[in-house]
């Protein structure tokens, strides 16, 4: 079977091994291919039976043009880089990577809120530029640092994540409450089910944990701002469309949201004039929390089991 790989080198920049998905047939591995071209993309699957991608588009136009295509693996867990329905009307099931990142995610989400909380990079910055040395007292601060227990987090939405973070923030003696579409039991008595807008009004600190879709795209706009408590902390390692990053930027401005943590923005890679790269208390990573070694290896583990279950004939994983 003839594989192709679209653009590998976000999962694999060298540091983990295409070994045992080039095993399964006769496997071509580009690093990247455009997102833009579709010419390119159609050339470059050609006869290919197999068809991998993590951010390359696979549009009906593309699947169209290439017939061969028998299997499509999304490698990652949100499929809508491929057309599902043109897909479907072709019979070529498409499999994404459930789960996989779990823990990874939910330790970034930590990461940002005690980067807030605590300016370990700022102070660690100040030390080295000297300022310790030069100090007249054994310590100094250079920004207002906050205790994580006692606070309330909100966690809009209540999937895997979300739990792995209900569980960090009870670590911490935090209060956890959690908004999710439709009911959910609470996993423990230490954390209770609200409504958005109680969310909104109770929450020290708000976590986002859903996906982006036509009806969660921008959710946190300024209606939402405005429902929320005064120097309220946003937490953001889902999907950037979610914010609407101009009313964001306006309130961190502002100071009614005190800080943002963000992994994530609307347009990836981020464009220069994003309003959030100019915007008071904006702490923005390139969309990393994926990103461990650990994790990625099980990403790819599981991209190869699905893939192998097709061959098979037991496709797991499917999302069409």
């Amino acid at each position: 079977m003839k594989i192709v790989v679209l653009d590998g080198y976000a999962l694999n920049p060298g540091d983990i091994s295409w070994q045992e998905l080039s095993s399964m047939g006769d496997t071509t591995i580009y690093e990247r291919t455009s997102y833009t071209d579709t010419h390119e993309i159609i050339e470059r699957i050609g006869n290919a039976q197999a068809v991998f991608t993590n951010k390359t588009p696979l549009t009906e136009e593309i699947l169209e043009a290439c017939p061969a295509i028998k299997y499509i693996g999304v490698l990652a867990t949100g499929y809508n880089v491929v057309d599902i329905e043109a897909a479907g009307k072709r019979n070529i099931p498409v499999t994404n990577i459930p789960s996989y990142g779990t823990d990874a995610v939910a330790q970034f989400t930590f990461a940002l809120l005690l980067e807030i909380a605590s300016q370990v990079g700022l102070h660690d910055q100040s030390v080295h530029n000297g300022d310790w040395q030069n100090s007249k007292d054994f310590t100094y601060w250079k920004s207002p640092l906050m205790e994580l227990a006692g606070k309330t987090i909100g966690l809009v939405g209540y999937g895997a994540i979300a739990h792995a973070v209900a569980e960090i923030a009870h670590a911490f003696q935090m209060k956890v409450i959690y908004y999710n579409h439709r009911s959910k039991e609470p996993q423990a008595e230490w954390i209770a089910q609200v409504s958005l807008d109680r969310l909104y009004q109770q929450a020290d600190i708000i976590s986002l944990h859903i996906p982006q879709m036509p009806e969660t795209e921008k959710m946190i706009d300024q209606a939402a701002i405005e429902k929320m408590k005064d120097h309220v902390i946003l937490i953001n390692t889902s999907r950037g469309g979610l914010l609407d990053e101009k009313a964001v930027a306006n309130a961190l401005n502002s100071g009614k949201i005190a800080a943002l943590g963000a992994d994530v923005v609307s347009k990836e890679p981020i464009e220069g004039d994003n309003p959030l790269l100019q915007a008071k208390n904006c702490y923005l990573t390139p969309h990393i929390a994926w990103a461990p070694t650990e994790t990625r290896k099980r990403l790819m583990e599981i991209a190869v089991n699905n893939f192998q279950s097709f061959l098979d004939g037991a496709v797991e994983n499917t999302v069409n």
